[in-house]
């Protein structure tokens, strides 16, 4: 009992006592807890900084390696290019060359020939001597005509001034004008006059008159015996004294023909034309219709597309030919081509050959 009643006084300190160490062990605890906290926020910080270097250094590894396997690949494409791009300038220098060499060669043959150009200079020359002999030729010839048609002139107004002066010959009794007595030798002009004959003067012919009748004035009353309007014959007038100019003259400069300028006759877009008009026949000049095979194996699963030229079941245009009669199988009636009936040319018929399809020959 005695130690029942000690415990009974003792508990109100035992209560105290148990209050004042549990306060101090949840202190301790909490104080405990929160350093184990930064324990282990620390070592889970440096667990996770270290993995994140390490993370840095496979990620920088793999990224290096990456880069370096797209560099190389990038460098082999370039170095690639590179040797296509050597290759096709010299390819290109190679065909430039060809191709100077082959249009010299051309241009020295057929366009621009020395002695093609020296034999043909050669000729014209040839020709243009003949020709100037000829000239000189016709020009002697017509001054000699011009000469004889002059002195005929000259005779013929001799001979009918000697026939107007026919009153002036000598007589018998008297002498004549050329006859002088105090003169040795009768004038030319004696002799002249005593062969001409005296001029006669033409009396004016008579008109005969029309009987008028009714048949007559009907006949010239039809819209076909009216007279026409004829080009009236020019008239003589004498020329005007002074510094003035021939009619004639004066009319053709009035009534010229229009003559329009260089700008008016000439298009405006004819350099144009005449560009578009040289590529054309360039191109139909220049036609390459060979395939292309490609220098590489790169375009090798391309495939090849041929012009229209190629494609057609007709088979390639003519260049350079004009066709004077177009091939339309199609509206053909008959199966049959044309036969000929008439015999053909002496030229054509030594071959013994026959036309048919719009002049080939079978």
């Amino acid at each position: 009992m005695a130690s029942l009643a000690r415990l009974q006084a003792r508990s109100a300190l035992l209560g105290h006592q148990y209050y004042f160490r549990n306060s101090v062990v949840d202190a301790f605890r909490k104080k405990e807890n929160e350093a184990a906290g930064k324990i282990q926020s620390w070592f889970r910080g440096c667990q996770v900084r270290t993995y994140i270097r390490y993370l840095h250094r496979v990620v920088t590894v793999i990224q290096k390696w990456w880069r370096s396997y797209l560099g190389k690949k990038c460098y082999q494409n370039k170095i690639k290019l590179a040797y296509h791009d050597m290759k096709m300038n010299i390819y290109n220098a190679m065909a430039v060359r060809i191709q100077k060499r082959w249009r010299g060669y051309k241009v020295r043959k057929y366009g621009f020939n020395y002695y093609y150009f020296k034999e043909y200079l050669r000729a014209i020359s040839e020709t243009n001597d003949a020709v100037r002999e000829a000239l000189d030729d016709f020009a002697d010839m017509r001054e000699r005509e011009e000469k004889k048609a002059d002195l005929e002139r000259e005779e013929k107004k001799r001979d009918y001034a000697a026939r107007k002066m026919h009153y002036l010959l000598s007589t018998k009794q008297i002498p004549g004008v050329y006859n002088s007595p105090f003169r040795k030798e009768p004038d030319p002009w004696e002799l002249r006059l005593q062969k001409a004959k005296p001029l006669t003067h033409q009396r004016p012919k008579a008109r005969k008159k029309r009987p008028h009748s009714l048949s007559s004035w009907l006949a010239c009353t039809s819209t076909r015996s009216f007279p026409r309007s004829h080009t009236l014959p020019p008239i003589d007038r004498k020329q005007c004294q002074g510094p003035f100019r021939d009619v004639s003259d004066v009319l053709k400069q009035r009534y010229k023909p229009l003559e329009p300028t260089m700008r008016v006759a000439e298009p405006i877009n004819s350099l144009k034309e005449a560009r578009i008009e040289f590529r054309r026949l360039e191109l139909s000049r220049n036609v390459q219709e060979n395939m292309f095979l490609p220098f590489s194996s790169y375009h090798k699963k391309e495939r090849y597309i041929p012009s229209i030229h190629l494609s057609s079941k007709y088979g390639p245009d003519a260049y350079g030919y004009h066709r004077f009669r177009d091939e339309s199988p199609n509206k053909w009636i008959g199966g049959k081509d044309f036969q000929t009936i008439l015999p053909s040319f002496d030229l054509f018929s030594k071959y013994g050959k026959s036309y048919s399809k719009a002049g080939q020959i079978l």
